[in-house]
């Protein structure tokens, strides 16, 4: 059972991690099992449920840019169908075949060394571009960047990020085509699952537990909020070495804490 306590430090972890190239899923999955939480249908729904508070963070910060016009979201549409296509071929089958904290680990170190050295194989350029100077094919070529981040352990944001550095996006437009371009993924991902619990979705949102479900919808979406508010200005300023060091760090510390238990 998920006590506000857990529902709290959920929403925080949802919340810091969703839009960092750090994997929030990794990271979600870490904190349940130090928490010591069951699986559970509830459990499921609640990790899903948390990540649409984060995106509505995105919603509301660039609502404006939402707003502007259309030619954005032939962007996002260009992205995204690459994760439709593929999400409905193989997301159950990369799920099971790539698994388990190990694994998880292994990914952290990995990603971590990548964006360790992105920032040298892709320097900042004078030419670099804003995303309304990409192309469609440009676009599709992200999503498909972003597809990457189906093997769990493997951000989203991050993978996105880079197939937006690849095509010569600059580092804030490649951060905030990674924000933009995860409200339709997440959604999509979303409601996909939520359909693997449609017997149940009423007890989740009205029942004994619905508590715990919207105070980590709240605090994944006030925490989320200041985290994309945070992470342009960083990355703009420092690159992305530090997250790598963050995803090394911590896939040693969990070698060593599956190693003491």
């Amino acid at each position: 059972m998920i006590e506000i306590l857990h529902a709290v430090i959920l929403g925080i972890v949802e919340g810091l991690t969703e839009f960092l190239p750090i994997s929030s899923t990794a990271h979600l999955i870490i904190s349940e099992f130090l928490l010591n939480l069951p699986s559970s249908d509830f459990l499921n729904f609640f990790t899903v449920f948390i990540q649409l508070g984060a995106i509505s963070a995105v919603a509301l910060l660039y609502y404006k840019r939402l707003l502007s016009g259309l030619n954005l979201y032939y962007y996002l549409i260009s992205s995204f169908v690459p994760a439709v296509i593929l999400g409905l071929l193989l997301d159950d089958m990369l799920e099971a075949f790539f698994q388990g904290y190990w694994f998880i680990a292994g990914s952290w170190i990995l990603g971590g060394l990548i964006l360790i050295k992105i920032d040298t194989w892709l320097p900042s350029k004078k030419e670099d571009k804003e995303i309304h100077e990409i192309s469609y094919p440009q676009a599709i070529k992200i999503g498909f960047y972003q597809c990457i981040a189906m093997i769990p352990g493997v951000s989203r944001s991050g993978a996105t990020i880079i197939g937006g550095r690849l095509v010569g996006l600059s580092h804030a437009s490649a951060v905030e085509y990674s924000f933009l371009l995860g409200i339709p993924t997440i959604l999509g991902a979303s409601a996909k699952k939520m359909l693997d619990y449609k017997e149940h979705i009423q007890d989740f949102l009205f029942g004994e537990q619905s508590t715990v479900l919207y105070i980590g919808f709240g605090i994944s979406f006030f925490i989320a909020l200041l985290t994309i508010k945070w992470m342009v200005g960083l990355v703009t300023k420092f690159g992305f070495k530090y997250f790598g060091y963050y995803r090394i760090t911590a896939g040693l510390l969990l070698i060593l804490l599956l190693v003491w238990k």
